[in-house]
């Protein structure tokens, strides 16, 4: 008896030593390691802010792409959604397909809330595209001959600037005051009786350019680049570049949404130096950086 008392006795205390011991074991670095996870965690799945923007080929799309980088370090990631016309990009933004567009001027795209009750507002100005004067006939506009046949745009909001753009040249004449709102009914002196074919498509210009359809075709900047023409050194006239210019291209967007946080961001890259020497650099004078 007393043997076996012995052997009980020293089992309970081996036993009381075992748990003796995992009670010491610190308990701290098991409550320390959970902690620190979730924080990790945390770092890891940052949430990334997407941004959908519609815009035209040429420069658009391109300025957009290399601004992507920047705008990443950021916390914002594009999505560039390239449009061939000037209407769908802002049927896409009404419907909230897109974030954002980037491919009109500020006159389009009064007209286009005006026609279509859009209330989109400009988040911020980026560049300018120059309308240049293209002719597979003729190396001046002093050359122009008499009834000659002039090709332009067939969207109404580009015609005040580009009636502007002649008048400034001294080919012809405008109604006092009409401004950038002119139309070919506002014209008051046409010396060389030239004949005014405004039934293409914007798009269309440049091949009407190289088809060597008329005697000149006035082409918006971007469609000129698109198609591989260089406004620099293949019109025979280009419009003032000025940065005042109010055709400006700007980023369009939902009434409201000019005050996202992300969409401010997008303006203030796409207006930073770098991406202003980025168009400069690309394309000279045929696309002018905005004034800030």
């Amino acid at each position: 008896m007393k043997k076996l008392a012995g052997i009980l006795s020293a089992a309970l205390l081996s036993l009381t030593l075992v748990a003796c011991g995992q009670g010491e074991q610190p308990v701290a670095e098991p409550k320390t390691g959970y902690e620190e996870a979730p924080t990790e965690t945390a770092e890891a799945t940052e949430e990334v802010v997407k941004l959908v923007i519609g815009a035209s080929n040429v420069p658009h799309a391109e300025v957009l792409e290399a601004a992507a980088p920047l705008l990443v370090e950021e916390g914002i990631e594009i999505e560039v959604v390239r449009f061939q016309d000037y209407v769908l990009p802002n049927k896409a933004l009404a419907s909230e397909e897109l974030d954002a567009n980037y491919f009109q001027h500020i006159p389009y795209l009064t007209k286009q809330n005006d026609e279509n009750g859009y209330g989109f507002v400009n988040a911020g100005g980026i560049h300018i595209e120059p309308i240049g004067v293209y002719s597979q006939k003729w190396a001046s506009l002093d050359e122009l001959p008499e009834g000659a046949e002039i090709i332009m745009s067939s969207a109404i909001p580009d015609h005040g600037r580009i009636l502007a753009m002649l008048a400034d040249k001294g080919l012809i004449t405008l109604a006092e005051g009409v401004g950038i709102t002119a139309t070919l009914e506002d014209i008051t002196e046409n010396p060389k009786n030239f004949k005014f074919n405004d039934r293409v498509e914007a798009s269309l210009l440049p091949q009407a350019y190289l088809n060597g359809e008329g005697d000149a075709v006035l082409i918006n900047s971007n469609f000129a680049l698109g198609a591989g023409l260089s406004p620099g050194k293949d019109a025979i006239a280009l419009e003032s570049s000025d940065v005042t210019n109010p055709y400006v291209n700007v980023i369009a967007v939902r009434g409201g949404d000019e005050n996202r946080p992300e969409i401010q961001k997008l303006v203030e890259v796409l207006q930073s130096e770098t991406i202003r020497n980025f168009i400069l650099e690309t394309w000279g004078g045929d696309v002018v950086p905005a004034a800030k």
